[in-house]
């Protein structure tokens, strides 16, 4: 009942098809899913979740189903002993050199100036060397990568840390989409309206092995672990998971200048999120939550090594001679998935099942 389902769920249903959802959570939305704490700030309860496209048709096809709060996400980076922009900026490097370049082309030339170029670029080191050289790179990238994936840049592919971008402008913006908005009542509340279609039937607390046999399906949309699917018969495809700490600052309105705060090179954690900033709400006290990456726990990142990639291919080339199955979404597809891609992969699929079944 994550993006990519419940998408797909809402097409078939909307064109006659009778559609049965499970989940084996107790909830719906997927990582997505937020609620109330018991302050009454509404978290997001799988951290963070920031919706931004670039896409009309994603935008306009979720707002059937939500009104939007404008929102647009800033980071800072703790580098130091003080706050800087993230994504590095102009202003970033002003502040962390004691410079004044003041124009794009000023700082484009310096962070030519500064860069490490590589003939050849595999891996997720190579790509920000290439774009800023070692200093930045350590300050900014090294410790968070290696704490978020437990690897080294040097042995994650090169698309992860090229999602980060590098600006020579002042814009300190996180995301640089045409549409970026937060659900104005949560994205649980879009979730419930989604499912919400008369031909629809929602069961939580539902493994899939748990119906498989009892149900009589035309097709089967499967979002989970495409390695669980065929019993890890190839062995299991590693996924980074996250421990939240979530807690509340009673006597603060907000404890953050701006929504997530990283911490690339102290503390266990990654980040810090600040939910106010995100929903709007206007509350007493703030809630926060701080991410520690972990081996072991709900699979949240596909770790995108070749080997990794070479053992997937393996679990889609048995994956592709079921008829009967189609496997959708990020732990199905292992692919790093954002939120508006999750959709976009449940409208691709629902197009190819309308015209597979009709």
């Amino acid at each position: 009942a994550g993006y990519s389902g419940s998408v797909v769920a809402e097409r078939m249903a909307s064109s006659g098809f009778k559609v049965l959802v499970i989940d084996r959570r107790p909830h719906i939305a997927g990582n997505a899913y937020d609620c109330c704490d018991a302050h009454g700030v509404r978290i997001h309860c799988y951290g963070p979740h920031i919706f931004h496209t670039n896409a009309p048709r994603i935008f306009e096809y979720l707002s059937r189903f939500t009104t939007w709060r404008t929102y647009e996400h800033r980071v800072r980076s703790w580098v130091d002993g003080r706050f800087y922009p993230f994504p590095i900026n102009r202003d970033t490097l002003n502040l962390l050199y004691g410079l004044q370049l003041h124009n794009d082309a000023e700082a484009q030339a310096y962070l030519e100036s500064v860069r490490v170029p590589q003939s050849q670029i595999v891996n997720s080191e190579q790509v920000v060397l290439n774009a800023v050289g070692w200093d930045l790179y350590q300050k900014f990238f090294y410790g968070y990568t290696k704490k978020q994936w437990g690897l080294e840049p040097s042995e994650i592919k090169a698309g992860v840390a090229a999602r980060i971008p590098v600006r020579s402008n002042q814009d300190d913006r996180y995301f640089t989409d045409e549409f970026q908005a937060m659900p104005k009542d949560g994205y649980t509340a879009m979730f419930e309206r989604l499912l919400a279609h008369k031909n629809i039937e929602v069961r939580l607390s539902t493994a899939y092995r748990d119906v498989c046999d009892e149900i009589e399906a035309r097709h089967v949309l499967y979002t989970g672990p495409i390695d669980e699917f065929f019993d890890y018969r190839f062995g299991k495809l590693p996924y980074r998971s996250l421990r939240f700490e979530h807690y509340h600052v009673p006597e603060k309105e907000f404890a953050q200048e701006v929504g997530t705060v990283n911490y690339p090179n102290d503390f266990a954690y990654t980040r810090i999120t600040e939910f106010k900033h995100l929903t709007g709400q206007q509350v007493a006290g703030t809630s926060l939550t701080k991410e520690y990456p972990q081996a072991v726990g709900e699979p949240y990142y596909p770790i995108l090594t070749d080997a990794n990639m070479e053992l997937f291919q393996a679990y889609l080339a048995l994956a592709k001679t079921l008829e009967q199955v189609t496997f959708v979404g990020r732990l199905a597809q292992y692919r790093y998935y954002n939120m508006d891609q999750a959709a976009a992969a449940g409208l691709k699929a629902a197009e190819y099942l309308l015209e597979k079944l009709s």
